[in-house]
Order: C-alpha cells, then structure tokens, then sequence
C-alpha cells in the first residue's frame, strides 16, 4: 500500500496543535472527539487498508450506534462486548457505547473458548459486536452465555446475523441525550487471574483522560506525548489490551490518525512504515525483535519515524543497541499496567544511548500527575535505593474490579495507592528500576500470564497428581511458561499430551512450552509451593528475576 503521495492525505495534515486540545472543555474523550468532529471535520481519525474514516464521520457514526444500542435496551452502566481483530468500527462503536452511558468490553480473540464464556458471562453484556472469523466461536459457547440476545457482525460474512454498517445506518446521526460524566465507567479489560479466573479492570472516562488533565493544569507534558500536527500513528497491538485501545483513544483525543492493523504483522508494520508517513507506533520487546528480524527491514526508509514506544517487558540492551541504529528514532519505554488505565513511568529517548547506561536498566520517571513509592509487606515505605513492592497513586488508577470487591480491596488501599505486584526500587533521581515480581505472574511476548490458570487447566488431566507452573528465560519472548509436573502413581503422561490438553482449556501462549516431570514439589511447612526454588536454576547469573 503506497499512499504517501496520495493528495488525500493532505487532510491529514491540520489536527489540533497541543494548546488547542488542551482548551478543549471535555469531561469525555466522547466530547473531544465531538470538538474535533466540528473544528476539523475533514481530517482522518482512522486508516484501514483502503478505508479512511474522517472525525466528522466517526463522530456521526458513533452517534448512530449510540441510538442503535439504546433501541437494543442496553442503558447506562451496561457492558457490551466485542470479540475479534483490531478495527477502526470497533472505535466508532466504543464510542458509541460510551456516549449512552455503556461500558465496552473487548474481549481476548485468543481465548479458548471457555475463557470466552467466563469473560462474556462476568461482564454480563446482552449485546456483541463480532468481527471476521469469530462468529463461530460466539455460537459454540452461547449456550453459557443465555443473557447475550444480540449478535452484530463487524465485517464478519460468515455471520448471518445483522450486519454493523447496515444496522447502524437504520439509527439518526444527532447526539444522544445521555450527559457523560468523568466519573462513569468507559472501558473494562480482563486481567489474568492470581486465582485462575480474570478479573474485570473498569477504566472511567477521568481516568483515560486524566494524562490530558494534569498537563492542562500545568503540569510538565514529555516532548514525545506531544501530538503534532500530521503525526500518523501505527496502531498494531491488540485492542483487547490497553497498549491496543488506549493507542486508538489517544489518537482520537490528539486529533490525529491511527492506521489499524487486524494484528501485528511485520510485513505489513514496514510496509506502511516505508509508504505510509507513520512518525508513532507502540511494540511489546518480542515485536521488535521480529520486526528486527525481518528480510526487508534494511530496505526500508525509517527517516519519518519519530517514536517507538515500547513496553510489557524489559528489552535486552543489544536488541535496544540493534532497534536505534536500523530505526534511527527515539525510543521510550513505558511501565504501566491495565490498573493504571496505562502508562504511568517513562523512559525518555535521551536516556537512550547507544552504549549503554545505569538508567538504561531502570523504566524511567513518573509522567505528571502520577506518584510512585516503594513499599514493605506492611505497606510501609522504604529508604530509596530498597527493593519493595511498587505502589501508585494518580488519577489513571482504575475504579476497581468489576463486581469483585475483595480483589479491589486487596489492590488498591483506603488512600487510593495501587498496589502493582512488581518489585523494584527507586535511585536517588527518582527513577524506576523493575527488579522482580511479588505477584505470580509470566509475561510472555507481551502477554501476561498467571500461573494459577496454567495450572488449574494442567491439574484437570486425570493423570496429573500436582503441578506448579513458572516462568523461565527465553530469547524471542522474554519468559516462557514451564510446568513442573508431578505424575500420579503407576500412570504414564507425555509433554505432549499435556500440553494437547491444556489447549482445549486455555489460550496457547498460556500453554507450557516444556514440562518438566519431577518426583515431588518443594513446599514450605503450611503446604506452599516455593516458586522460587523451582526457578531459581534457571534465573542463576541474572541481574534481576525478570526477563
């Protein structure tokens, strides 16, 4: 697709300067995106192959979905799903949900169907929007899900159902009566679960907004979150994250364009880096290093590219060394969570050198508005320089757990600081270093995975006596995810019938990649797994317990 010289994108070339959107009165993104759709209707908010959709039109489109859903029944404080690939329609009827009141809710497309189920049937959301090649997933678990009545295809043929673009046109493109309030929930995205289940994280219209806040109250905006008029953003991470949506939001929010991929794909990631004017994409480390990788990467023109984001996992200072010498941009790391509607520490590009630097091992500095300390077991702070646990406070936290006010109140304490479950320490500038994990968790090419759900679906196999589950090294994604098996007496099992099983329960990068078979578990004297032993041979000579 080579669209850089196509006089059409000259619209593209007039968004909002940064004291505009910051005199933008807006207690929504829904409001913003309203503002945009009057002062700069023509210029593009999203980019699909060969579809562009203007501001003026997602502003009108969402207002039709937005009547759509109300002549469906779905009323404030609702959820509404979506399960399928990346997709500008997804935005428009984000949007639309927001502007009544409703709460998206998208939903992992690489799930196994009873994790499906569990996410549909937790939300409780009647309506669904379904995109290509999932339609048949939604039919295979709606026994479970009776409360779902209302099943919409997003571009998806092999659905029979009522079509999005044709179902929307049917609805009046005037706003809707609902008044948003900054407050009322917008986005709720499962998180994996210590306990085997994921827990619903909902997200306010505050605090997705609460970046744009804090800098309109004077704080220090980073150079890099400046949107600049013509900036093209790569949106390639998974909408089902917040590395995915929050992506799309914030280029609605900045007035500019996000070209959507259905899902990252290096090929067509250099593509329109090479044609496309992108001057912005976010990539996990194990992206990076497959876009790195890649047979055509030295041919392409990276001299338009301004920023590369990255997160969810450290990045080893060679990859770094490699990505800055091809890309030739600056690049950020960023540390946040789901709980934290996103990034809250940053990296800056300057602190990225080619050789290597103490700071270069940390995740950098709060953005404004956010506080960071380190914690104890008792919740007391300790002295810089002292592994704890990392805990936050800002406007970006989430309100809670959806219908979960145990697993909140365990989160997030009485004065509103949010425990991460990662352990680290500041240094004496007030910058971030990540040195483990207090919660039990592997992340994998991005993915957070917690070892409860691995071994709940592993300890369902009728040969399987006990089971514990880690997370070791591994070059291409960071950590993989290794299962510790103990065999029942007198029974046989394979790795490979293991894993076969697992896949039927839970999604494949959740799935051991190898399994080791031991005699016995190390555990403490209440009975308690000790991790640590297990992983301790495979972490021997790391800085730090994380990969």
């Amino acid at each position: 697709m080579n669209c850089a010289n196509d006089s059409s994108r000259e619209r593209q070339l007039s968004p909002c300067t940064m004291g505009d959107i910051a005199e933008l009165a807006a207690d929504s993104f829904c409001d913003i995106v309203r503002e945009h759709a009057r002062n700069q209707g023509e210029v593009i908010a999203f980019t699909y192959g060969d579809e562009e959709i203007s501001f003026a039109a997602l502003d009108e489109d969402a207002n039709r979905a937005a009547h759509g859903l109300v002549a469906l029944g779905v009323k404030p404080g609702d959820r509404v799903a979506f399960l399928g690939k990346n997709h500008p329609l997804y935005f428009e009827a984000f949007l639309g949900a927001a502007r009544i009141g409703a709460v998206m809710t998208p939903v992992n497309w690489r799930l196994a169907a009873p994790e499906v189920a569990y996410i549909l049937d937790n939300c409780g959301a009647n309506v669904v929007f379904v995109g290509e090649g999932f339609a048949a997933m939604i039919e295979q678990v709606r026994a479970d899900v009776p409360h779902v009545t209302h099943i919409i295809g997003i571009d998806a043929p092999e659905h029979d159902g009522p079509d999005y673009r044709t179902w929307k046109g049917s609805f009046p493109a005037t706003p809707p009566a609902h008044v948003v309030k900054p407050e009322d929930d917008a986005l709720q995205l499962y998180t994996s679960g210590t306990t085997g289940k994921p827990k619903g994280a909902v997200m306010t219209h505050g605090s997705i907004l609460s970046s744009r806040d804090a800098t309109a109250c004077g704080e220090e905006m980073r150079k890099w979150q400046e949107p600049i008029p013509g900036d093209v953003t790569l949106l390639a991470m998974p909408c089902f994250h917040i590395s995915g949506t929050g992506t799309g939001i914030g280029t609605m929010v900045a007035g500019t364009n996000s070209i959507v991929l259905p899902e990252y794909d290096p090929t067509k990631a250099l593509d329109l880096i090479a044609n496309f004017n992108i001057s912005k994409i976010f990539l996990v480390p194990a992206a990076i290093q497959i876009l790195l990788n890649h047979p055509k990467v030295n041919e392409v023109d990276f001299s338009r590219l301004k920023y590369v984001t990255y997160g969810a996992s450290p990045i080893p200072l060679e990859l770094m060394r490699e990505a800055m010498r091809v890309m030739g941009c600056g690049f950020v790391q960023m540390y946040g969570m789901t709980e934290t509607s996103g990034t809250i520490v940053a990296l800056d590009p300057e602190d990225h050198v080619p050789e290597g630097s103490p700071k270069m091992r940390s995740v950098g500095k709060p953005l404004a508005g956010v506080e960071i300390k380190i914690i104890d077991e008792a919740g007391n702070e300790v002295p810089t320089g002292t592994v704890g646990e990392i805990a936050t406070r800002s406007s970006k936290n989430m309100r809670g757990y959806w219908n979960n006010p145990e697993a909140t109140k365990a989160t997030i304490d009485a004065e509103g600081w949010l425990r991460t479950g990662d352990a680290g320490y500041l240094d004496e500038d007030g910058y971030l270093y990540i040195h483990d994990r207090v919660k039990d968790m592997i992340i994998s090419g991005g993915e957070n995975v917690y070892p409860a759900e691995v071994e709940n679906a592993l300890y369902s196999h009728p040969r399987v006596a006990d089971v514990a589950v880690i997370g070791v090294p591994d070059p291409k994604w960071g950590e993989a995810v290794k299962a510790c098996v103990v065999v029942k007496e007198g029974e046989e099992l394979t790795e490979a019938e293991l894993i076969a099983h697992a896949r039927t329960l839970i999604a494949g990068y959740k799935c051991p990649k190898s399994v080791d078979f031991i005699a016995a578990l190390p555990r403490n004297p209440s009975g308690k797994i000790l991790r640590r032993e297990l992983r301790a041979p495979y972490w021997a000579g790391k800085d730090r317990a994380v990969n």
